[in-house]
């Protein structure tokens, strides 16, 4: 195999496919430069040390595997591969092989944290885990610190060559609860080191939101570590580029500590009475409830106030005698009432290959409730 160098750095070096959450998949085209500023990004945002055991639960196709094929080349680590995310392959994994590091999507986070307890390992060592693909609830992280699982939460698109945004952890906080360290770490964070510019703004006027943690506005991304474009696809490139910035099309705020936490997806907003409802925000009510496995949220339309809440939930175990009223009168004394769901649909949760929640598939499911 003759292998020939790239002539500049901007050439393409993958083509990947954005997980199609939103029933729409685009090529997104990437670059060398970029692969490799987003590797070395992830060396240093998890403070990765050479010769790392990394477990594959996350699929090599997607998203490059978030640039870990690289980071762990550089590292000279080895990687251990699965066929498939289950509970007991992990489990036996960890222990056969001493592994230090793995990522994986909120949902193998839940299915771990919700494994059979012949299964869960008694860690000696802190097991190094990264997340992302969709905010963690809260209730699942404090579960998986139990379990002595160090969980980083990162946050990046297929767009900017996975994580490109990190909750970088602050020592001060390790005098909190685990309940209140989970509820920081579930917050998007602060840009990767090798990332230019990231920026909570108005997407119109591109004016950056104030850091109040409560005035909404798009996350915006700009530097080297953002794709060349859409395959083919020159209309959408120059809307995801308005402005000199890439629009996510995710909605957030920026805490006084410059922390960005997501606030919901544009297209997952709930707008009932004028009133708007974050989707994210009812979800995390919903894993509160201790029969809940798995829980997401969309907008299903109403006479009275245009759209309110739907909940789609998978129970853990389906003869637990909760009913739809159970959920609903828990999510009323957890929140405002409001934002509670109106209707509970109980059954599996549609997904993609990599494990993310489809809610396009959701919200149409809604509309004909």
């Amino acid at each position: 195999f003759a292998w020939e160098l790239p002539q500049d750095e901007w050439q393409a070096i993958a083509l990947g496919y954005t997980s199609g959450t939103t029933g729409n998949p685009k090529g997104v085209v990437t670059h060398h430069r970029g692969a490799y500023l987003n590797a070395v990004s992830n060396i240093l945002s998890w403070n990765m040390q050479a010769f790392p055991v990394y477990l594959w639960t996350l699929p090599m196709f997607h998203c490059n595997g978030w640039c870990f094929p690289w980071t762990i080349a550089a590292l000279n680590g080895t990687s251990v591969c699965l066929r498939a995310a289950r509970a007991d392959d992990i489990f036996n994994a960890i222990k056969q092989h001493k592994v230090s590091h793995l990522c994986g999507a909120p949902i193998v986070l839940n299915l771990m944290a919700n494994a059979d307890d012949k299964l869960k390992l008694k860690l000696e060592e802190p097991v190094n885990v990264m997340t992302a693909g969709a905010a963690p609830p809260p209730a699942v992280l404090e579960a998986m610190a139990e379990l002595n699982f160090n969980v980083t939460h990162t946050y990046g698109l297929t767009e900017v060559y996975g994580p490109a945004v990190v909750c970088a952890w602050h020592e001060e906080w390790n005098q909190l609860s685990p309940g209140e360290q989970a509820g920081l770490k579930a917050r998007q964070g602060v840009r990767y080191p090798m990332l230019e510019e990231l920026v909570v703004a108005h997407p119109e006027t591109l004016e950056p939101v104030p850091k109040d943690g409560v005035t909404v506005g798009e996350i915006m991304f700009r530097g080297n570590v953002v794709m060349k474009g859409y395959l083919k696809n020159s209309t959408a490139t120059d809307e995801a580029f308005a402005g000199g910035y890439f629009h996510s099309g995710d909605l957030a705020v920026c805490h006084p500590d410059g922390y960005v936490e997501i606030k919901d997806r544009s297209k997952d907003v709930i707008i009932s009475g004028g009133e708007n409802i974050s989707s994210i925000e009812v979800e995390g009510a919903l894993y509160r409830h201790p029969a809940v496995l798995e829980a997401a949220v969309a907008a299903m339309p109403d006479k009275k106030w245009g759209e309110v809440p739907c909940a789609f939930v998978t129970l853990r175990d389906d003869d637990a005698g909760v009913s739809e009223k159970d959920i609903i009168d828990f999510c009323r004394d957890n929140m405002a009432h409001f934002k509670a769901p109106k209707k509970v649909v109980f059954g599996d949760l549609p997904k993609t290959s990599t494990g993310k929640i489809q809610k396009f598939e959701l919200r149409e499911r809604a509309k004909q409730l």
